[in-house]
């Protein structure tokens, strides 16, 4: 299509003059004017009210739609039904759920809850400080909804041990406010306080999965959650010691608060205060536990072997003993009598006065739970998701799981439910493949809570304590191994992440420990981040081609004072910060590592070429300290030359002002052509 051209348009390089005229016509560029623009608007307006059953414009003046003429829009329905299934998967596995299915998953719900019972009663009774029936709704409720709304087809949503103990803290913090801690009024403040914090690790993680931020598990790193577990599992094997040896009563007189004290208050009276027959049956029951999961690690290939749920077997068995030998009358502390309902009534709504006057206590805590809940949450539905193929969203799974934990603050009293590696990878090893698997699992766990419970009424809490202290290997059996891989790597960085965590969690606090290593491993994101990547390009003898000098030994600087720089990323506000003094040490010192204490290496270049193949967009910020860049090198009188620039990043120039700086003659197409003004006799 012909168009005048200015004489100013004549003196453009070629791909400037492109974009100048294309701004201004419709064509084979593609490029819409204003009317065009807006006409299309409106057209795909139109089409949106009539999909969804509505009038459009032309019908208000007498004209007949598409609608009204009988003519049925199927694509619209369809589009809307799959992304509906899209946002509900649920939408999608129940309408296709086979018959040969129910098996497997009947098997897996089953042997999860088998497990998931008394697991769930300990974290709530022994870590959380509440009743052990608030451990089993959170073990049931949170995975139905879970099972609609989740991408994972083997994610087993339910309590998990460090977060229990993370809330635990929190109801003792504000107990000990009270002259009681273990009164009815310090019992109410502990479902007041789990329930908050619980509704809040919700709302957030519902938040961050609304506003996708499923990312969070890439940007924190590894070592960081590596270090967080390590800690849990030397706080809760500590935790679980006092009442494996009988220790809880002179506990509650001499209230030992921090980890240390409590270390110190064990060493102290383990041997002169403890009750022998609990820590007898304690460790009896622990033995018991690593000898069956022995027994059944050896006798893999005999699934009827390898199904045995251990923990079920000696909470059966110990129950039984407790109370055929009356453990109870020789001082060994049993479950007891638990009511159902631990409130007023079943469901409450959460955001009640009697809740919300611990929000402010509470929040460091909830955003603490939510993203370390997310993290291992990712890293089981990632594993089980590679394990039999299929693809996990993060941003859908943060929803699922927020939504979750708001259905589980519904009950007073319910824990932050996640996912678990163990919990899944057993759900896949014996036969579930659907999320049917967690469905039947919450409901054998509701039976169980509305008519198995009394059953356990001798069940000595030493044993309870004995489950949880064997949870207590599987979270540290893999940080030897993380330990020896990252100093065999070097990684200081992340040795110094997992061991700070460590020390502050166990010294100070978990949530000092974790919010510290947090804040550290999102600075070392953006410091990384922040350094633009670049590299000086060198011409291949005979050829009019430019490499990476540190990539290619041939490729030569063959022009003096000349230094060509090849820009490898989009430039933002974050990473353009740095770029000047990046470009300064490039200029200076090469491509090697150098100390800033060293003698230059090489001259101050009297021209500099930009290469930016590479960039496909350039924000405003970038686009100010870019132009700031160019005024100081201008100033110093370096020519500047940029080639390869691609449409986007032009607008933004010419928007910036940078293209008036430079003026039209200063943009190539190519180096080549960026070299032959430089030194145009040599071409």
């Amino acid at each position: 299509m012909a168009h005048s051209m200015t004489p100013k348009d004549r003196h453009r390089p070629s791909n400037l003059r492109t974009i100048s005229a294309a701004s201004s016509i419709m064509g084979a560029e593609g490029i819409m004017t204003p009317h065009s623009e807006q006409s299309e608007r409106e057209q795909l307006l139109e089409t949106d009210i009539e999909r969804l059953g509505g009038i459009s414009r032309d019908s208000q003046y007498g004209s007949t739609s598409a609608r009204a003429i009988g003519h049925k829009p199927p694509q619209g329905r369809k589009k809307l039904r799959k992304r509906v299934k899209y946002y509900i998967p649920s939408l999608s596995w129940i309408p296709n759920y086979s018959a040969s299915l129910i098996g497997g998953d009947l098997l897996a719900g089953l042997t999860v809850a088998s497990m998931l019972i008394p697991q769930s009663v300990s974290y709530a009774s022994s870590l959380a400080k509440l009743s052990p029936v608030t451990g089993l709704f959170s073990a049931s409720i949170p995975g139905i909804v879970y099972a609609f709304l989740g991408t994972s087809r083997h994610l087993n949503v339910a309590p998990e041990a460090a977060l229990s103990l993370l809330l635990g803290q929190a109801v003792d913090d504000i107990r000990h406010d009270l002259d009681d801690p273990h009164s009815d009024k310090g019992d109410a403040i502990g479902l007041a306080v789990a329930t908050i914090i619980t509704l809040q690790v919700g709302l957030l993680s519902f938040i961050f999965g609304f506003f996708r931020l499923g990312f969070l598990d890439v940007i924190l790193s590894r070592a960081l959650l590596r270090g967080f577990i390590a800690a849990m599992a030397v706080i809760i094997l500590i935790e679980q010691l006092i009442p494996m040896l009988g220790l809880v009563p002179l506990e509650r007189l001499l209230h030992p608060a921090t980890t240390i004290e409590k270390l110190l208050f064990l060493v102290e009276n383990m041997f002169t205060h403890g009750n022998p027959t609990t820590t007898m049956i304690s460790f009896v029951a622990l033995g018991t536990l690593v000898l069956l999961r022995f027994i059944k690690g050896c006798f893999k290939k005999y699934w009827f072997i390898y199904r045995i749920p251990e923990v079920l077997v000696v909470v059966v068995v110990s129950t039984i003993l407790s109370r055929e030998f009356r453990w109870d009358e020789k001082g060994v502390d049993i479950l007891g009598s638990v009511k159902v309902v631990t409130s007023g009534s079943f469901f409450q709504f959460p955001i009640r006065s009697s809740n919300m006057k611990y929000l402010r206590r509470t929040t460091s805590t909830a955003v603490v739970s939510a993203v370390v809940g997310y993290l291992d949450s990712m890293v089981a539905a990632k594993q089980a998701g590679s394990r039999f193929g299929y693809g996990i969203s993060p941003n859908r799974e943060l929803v699922a799981l927020g939504a979750a934990n708001i259905g589980g603050s519904l009950i007073p009293g319910t824990l932050p439910a996640f996912g678990s590696i163990t919990r899944t990878r057993i759900n896949g090893d014996v036969g579930g493949s659907t999320q049917m698997a967690s469905l039947v699992c919450s409901a054998v766990i509701l039976l169980a809570t509305f008519y198995l419970l009394p059953l356990l009424y001798y069940l000595p809490k030493c044993v309870l304590a004995s489950i949880i202290t064997l949870v207590v290997f599987s979270l540290i059996q893999e940080t030897p191994h993380d330990l020896i891989y990252y100093y065999r790597m070097s990684a200081w960085m992340d040795l110094l992440l997992v061991i700070l965590t460590f020390v502050l969690s166990i010294v100070w606090n978990v949530e000092v420990g974790i919010v510290v290593s947090l804040v550290i491993s999102l600075l070392l994101v953006v410091r990384r981040s922040s350094k633009t990547r670049m590299t000086i390009l060198g011409r291949i003898p005979g050829t009019d081609r430019w490499k990476p000098i540190n990539e290619n030994p041939e490729a030569e600087e063959d022009v003096s004072g000349a230094l060509i720089v090849r820009i490898r990323e989009n430039l933002d506000f974050a990473n353009t910060a740095q770029l000047k003094e990046r470009l300064r040490r490039l200029e200076l010192y090469g491509v090697d590592k150098s100390h800033p204490s060293e003698d230059p290496r090489r001259t101050q270049a009297t021209v500099l070429v930009f290469h930016m193949a590479d960039m496909d967009d350039c924000d405003a910020i970038a686009c100010q300290i870019f132009y700031e860049l160019i005024e100081e090198y201008r100033n110093r009188g370096v020519g500047i030359f940029v080639t390869h620039l691609r449409a986007e990043p032009l607008k933004a120039f010419e928007k910036a002002g940078i293209v008036k700086l430079l003026g039209a003659d200063a943009f190539e197409d190519n180096v080549a052509d960026a070299m032959a003004k430089i030194r145009p006799n040599r071409w």
